[in-house]
């Protein structure tokens, strides 16, 4: 009869990222030679922040050939940024007759998966490249609210529209949720007038700014994020940050940064003396600007047309099944093959 394998213990987990982590553990020496599977049994805490839109509906029990360790387990179909996970580990022994031999269940752990990297970014920038279309040019940046907004930062915040923390819509990975403080606006125009459209999700005020005010050769401009809500629209989140900002130090080292005179999204050029400014025609861009806005600078109006609430982007859901805007597992380097098995019974 064939000894018994020991318990794995001592679990460790390290490097990790939004799709991956690096894990070891102890055994005893004895079945070191003897171990050729592992069974690693991954489930995700389900609490009420939890983000419910896997990419797909897959087994998290994972069987790989034993390999030495640590070892990287990494796979974007099942592990999701920003999500808490618990991990449990089985060693076996594949027997002649197909049949496993295999230890107990090791201690169960707990970790949180990142944010994504700045190779993530890169790959959705240039899925919203693909569709970004041609360039538009605008001269105001604009954002709508109540009218109770403006009168609060008129009366309570000296004139002065405040950053605010950015919330979790989008991509539920985007380094920014949670952590970037800023104020939202938009440029988008009317194709056949040139102007900001009269309708707007957020209120019927709306808050005019001249382009240059808040984007010249003296702001760094980011790529932050792009995504779809179920429908046929897709947005990208850019961030204007002044140069040496606060808003720029948390942008330099995690997002990626846009020449300001040449990208597809967003431009501000010299052209005969003058700044021009464009934006692509075929996405919405959401602008978070990174200080304090003084409302001076600009008008404030009431707009014409209709609050169109269900635009609203305010904490949206990313659709994780649109091909278009969602992370590609052709990005991910392999780290050996795993299966999606049903555990062996003890």
């Amino acid at each position: 009869m064939e000894m018994l394998l020991s318990t794995p213990h001592s679990i460790e987990i390290n490097n990790i990222t939004c799709d991956s982590f690096r894990i070891s553990w102890a055994m005893e020496g004895s079945d070191l030679e003897r171990v050729t599977h592992y069974f690693i049994d991954l489930n995700k805490k389900e609490n009420k922040n939890s983000n419910k839109f896997k990419h797909r509906d897959v087994p998290t029990k994972l069987v790989a050939k034993a390999v030495p360790l640590p070892m990287t387990v990494r796979g974007h179909w099942f592990l999701s940024p920003r999500t808490e996970y618990s991990v449990a580990v089985q060693t076996a022994v594949k027997q002649s007759d197909g049949e496993y031999l295999v230890s107990g269940w090791s201690e169960t752990v707990e970790f949180c998966t990142g944010d994504y990297a700045k190779e993530h970014l890169a790959q959705l920038q240039e899925k919203a490249e693909q569709i970004a279309g041609r360039m538009l040019r605008f001269s105001v940046f604009y954002r709508n609210q109540h009218k109770e907004y403006f009168q609060h930062a008129r009366t309570h915040c000296g004139n002065m529209l405040q950053p605010y923390l950015k919330d979790n819509s989008g991509s539920h990975g985007s380094p920014t949720s949670g952590m970037l403080h800023g104020v939202f606006f938009s440029c988008n125009t009317e194709f056949n007038t040139g102007q900001p459209p009269q309708d707007s999700p957020y209120g019927r005020w709306r808050f005019q700014i001249p382009a240059q005010r808040l984007f010249n050769p003296s702001t760094n401009l980011y790529f932050a994020d792009f995504y779809c809500m179920y429908t046929a629209y897709h947005y990208a989140i850019l961030v204007l940050a002044p140069k040496g900002s606060q808003g720029d130090r948390f942008c330099r080292d995690r997002l990626p940064l846009l020449d300001i005179a040449c990208n597809k999204f967003l431009t501000c050029s010299v052209e005969d003396g003058e700044l021009i400014f464009r934006h692509a025609q075929d996405l919405i861009l959401e602008l978070i600007y990174t200080e304090p806005v003084d409302l001076s600078l600009g008008t404030l109006g009431e707009i014409s047309g209709h609050q169109l609430m269900s635009l609203s982007t305010a904490d949206a859901k990313k659709d994780p099944s649109c091909k278009t805007c969602n992370i590609s597992e052709t990005l991910l380097p392999k780290f050996g093959t795993w299966i999606s098995l049903p555990l062996p019974r003890l």
